[in-house]
């Protein structure tokens, strides 16, 4: 339930199911793997038009100039098995020239196919992918001269409001566009791993099977995040820029990126939950449980029991964090950003937190995340 490598509870692919849901029974369970004929088959490139066709200038909105400015390092990723087709999706250029997309895109493939906004295809070799962030590095066999350059990072988190362009090829219409805002930043994205992707960035703008791994970049061109599922009507999440700025190179470096885990099971906090364990405030995270041998065993504090309020059941006993490293914890978004942004395996980490009434601060050495199960 948190991105810090601390296993949830729930329904992890909810999210990503209730869009699907929406659009009358896909059988694809994330935003990026449709499954329609491939457009090359057809005789199609999957285009949108000529992106430079002329229009009434009473008729252009701010998002046509970005999207001509970006639309040519945007592309196409088809995956296929020995067997034929796998999925589609869609990547970008960035970090000089390498393919970004998710890496549930390109889950399960032997093979990988790139095309371009002028038709053009080439292979892609795949240099790392991460299941716990959804990112993946694609490596192009040849660069055609009407791909575009790569894609500008934002500098800083953008404040909720600023308008955002998504462009994909949804259902495999290459060289679409939604517009929308950022809806929230912060958010712990639920996954099929038992553990969450930190720091997504959430926005109203349309996402649908295909869009998954393409950009959703600001009026200024600059890259907000990378786009990874949508979770039903007006709510869509992608990869924080920060946390694709972290992974990817690793990807390119390694073929792997090493997450900081802290070995425990978090819950959010509920009234009934700050009532049962008698706590003084309504924000932090609270710790349910402790693996033994990990990196927390013998420093944090799992539930010792389990109590009733306000007619709900709820675990008694444990630790409640408020802080890392000095910066406050007020939820598991919080919690799930600092480690994924800050930290690295090995680092010693400041906790503080409230237990048994009394705030203590401890010290821990971070692990690293272990490979996922099933």
């Amino acid at each position: 339930m948190n991105g810090d490598g601390t296993r949830t509870d729930g329904d992890a692919g909810h999210t990503r199911r209730a869009v699907l849901a929406a659009l009358g029974g896909a059988s694809v369970a994330l935003a990026g793997c449709a499954t329609t004929a491939d457009p090359a088959e057809d005789g199609e490139t999957g285009g949108a038009g000529d992106p430079a066709g002329d229009v009434q200038q009473s008729a252009v909105s701010p998002f046509t100039g970005v999207y001509r400015d970006i639309v040519d390092s945007v592309v196409v990723v088809r995956g296929y098995d020995e067997n034929g087709r796998v999925g589609q999706g869609s990547g970008f250029l960035a970090f000089d020239g390498v393919v970004v997309t998710n890496q549930h895109v390109v889950a399960g493939t032997e093979e990988l196919v790139v095309g371009f906004t002028d038709g053009t295809t080439t292979d892609g070799e795949l240099l790392g992918a991460d299941v716990y962030s959804d990112l993946a590095a694609i490596e192009l066999a040849d660069r055609p001269d009407a791909g575009g350059g790569p894609l500008p990072f934002v500098e800083a988190e953008p404040p909720v409001g600023t308008e955002v362009l998504a462009v994909g090829a949804p259902f495999g219409l290459g060289e679409s566009a939604s517009a929308g805002i950022v809806s929230g930043v912060d958010r712990p994205l639920p996954s099929q791993t038992g553990f969450s992707v930190a720091d997504t960035v959430q926005t109203d703008a349309a996402v649908n099977p295909g869009n998954s791994g393409g950009p959703l970049v600001t009026t200024d061109g600059e890259v907000v995040g990378v786009i990874s599922a949508g979770g039903g009507e007006n709510i869509a999440f992608g990869i924080s820029a920060a946390l694709v700025q972290r992974v990817v190179p690793a990807l390119v470096e390694d073929g792997e990126y090493d997450h900081s885990y802290m070995g425990i099971g978090l819950t959010e906090v509920t009234p009934p939950l700050v009532r049962a364990n008698g706590f003084d405030r309504s924000t932090g995270v609270y710790v349910d449980a402790v693996l033994e041998g990990g990196p927390s065993d013998g420093t944090l504090r799992g539930s010792t029991g389990r109590g009733e309020a306000l007619g709900v059941r709820v675990p008694t006993g444990g630790d409640l964090i408020i802080g890392l490293d000095g910066r406050t914890v007020r939820s598991l978004g919080d919690l799930s950003t600092h480690l994924a942004l800050r930290t690295s395996p090995g680092d010693v980490l400041s906790v503080s937190l409230v237990r048994d009434g009394e705030r203590r601060d401890l010290s821990m050495t971070l692990g690293e995340r272990p490979p996922p199960t099933g």
